[in-house]
């Protein structure tokens, strides 16, 4: 009897000291992850449409949501995460940049042009790990990319190559072309040449549409249009569709029921290639809208759900990889083992070679989700999804090379 008590005793002593021991391990595995996203607010024009006013809290929105999904998750490994804001002005980033990185955040999520996307990631350094949740020129991921960047966002050449995809399935290949004269509205049109020649389909004529500036909204503004536009599209070339290349966002919303012929309208107005939009409800994004519905009182922008896209990023390769070292995260991102479950219907993963997001990319009519690109019949040896964009024999990056 004394010895049996003996036994049972030592058994609850090793039991204690072996839970002692987790809590130890836990504890010491336990990191507090601390997130910076800075988003550039440049001076603009009011919207075409008043339903596109950004809000206050754009891109904010979904570091918040994104957060407090990373902390459900990581409260089981006994993780913490937090994350800081900063909205500023381009002849300010440097010095926000600067604040972040002092207070030890060594993630940053940045919404901003190329250029300032750039300066964030140089003045990082590599010690540091940028994600571009809203650029989306192609020298980014190319000749101009970086090793501490990583891209959330799709670049133009992603988007034109869905928008293309989806062109070519319904057998419309002629397209009128009409761009706005502003130097990103080239850029998009210098996309879509690129999508045309890689599909097969033919851009039959070109037309530029000259912004004027001055108010783009006026009590007579619909009158105009409905005078100006008819008048600029006569007399083309026959074609299946017309594309809107309008980043500027001064015509294309004008384009439907407005050209001389009648024709859909694809691109910048009509029919658009987006990451995400609030119409979306299928494979279980219909959860997602609402929780950020009821947080934000609004509908979930592509800015909100790329940096939302950003830290499940970040929390995904903590909560995987037990560290929150810069080198390591990296490199569990950019590998094989890492994917993401994004509402898109399929994971989500890296390109190993230029640190762009593998995702698909949604069709909108504003509405409803049209289709979802990569369009079936479009394949790819490694991935449909790298049927979207610059692939690695075309790729000028070399920050990524081994």
């Amino acid at each position: 009897m004394i010895r049996s008590l003996i036994v049972a005793a030592s058994r609850c002593l090793c039991i204690a000291a072996g839970l002692i021991g987790s809590a130890n391990l836990g504890s010491a595995w336990a990191l507090d992850v601390n997130v910076g996203v800075i988003r550039v607010d440049y001076p603009v024009l009011a919207p075409v449409s008043r339903f596109d006013r950004k809000p206050d809290n754009l891109g904010f929105a979904g570091a918040s949501l994104g957060n407090q999904d990373n902390e459900t998750t990581g409260s089981f490994l006994g993780h913490s995460f937090s994350f800081e804001t900063r909205s500023t002005t381009p002849e300010k980033l440097e010095a926000d940049t600067a604040d972040l990185l002092e207070n030890d955040i060594k993630m940053i999520v940045v919404l901003g042009h190329g250029n300032d996307v750039l300066k964030v990631a140089d003045a990082a350094g590599a010690g540091a790990l940028i994600f571009n949740a809203a650029a989306p020129e192609v020298t980014l991921r190319s000749e101009s990319c970086r090793s501490n960047l990583l891209h959330v966002a799709p670049s133009r050449a992603m988007l034109t190559d869905a928008l293309a995809q989806f062109l070519v399935w319904k057998k419309w290949k002629r397209w009128l072309l009409i761009s706005g004269s502003n130097p990103d509205d080239q850029r998009l049109a210098e996309a879509y040449r690129r999508s045309a020649r890689k599909f097969g389909t033919e851009i039959v004529e070109e037309r530029i549409f000259e912004d004027t500036g001055g108010s783009r909204r006026s009590d007579s503004g619909h009158v105009l249009v409905q005078r100006q536009i008819p008048v600029f599209t006569q007399e083309t070339e026959d074609h299946d569709v017309v594309l809107a290349v309008d980043e500027s966002d001064v015509f294309a919303l004008y384009l439907p029921f407005h050209a001389w012929t009648p024709r859909p309208v694809a691109g910048s107005g009509g029919l658009r290639p987006v990451s995400f939009h609030a119409a979306h409800e299928a494979w279980g994004a219909t959860q997602f809208q609402r929780r950020f519905e009821k947080q934000n009182g609004r509908y979930v922008r592509p800015e909100d759900y790329n940096v939302w896209v950003a830290f499940r990023v970040i929390g995904e390769a903590v909560s995987r990889s037990s560290s929150d070292d810069i080198a390591v995260l990296r490199d569990y991102i950019l590998s094989d083992a890492f994917e993401l479950a994004a509402f898109k219907g399929q994971k989500v993963t890296f390109r190993p070679w230029n640190g762009q997001l593998r995702q698909p990319v949604l069709l909108t009519d504003s509405k409803i989700t049209v289709s979802v690109s990569p369009q079936e019949g479009f394949l790819h040896h490694r991935s449909p999804l790298d049927s979207l964009g610059i692939d690695e024999p075309e790729s000028a990056c070399s920050a990524f090379a081994n």
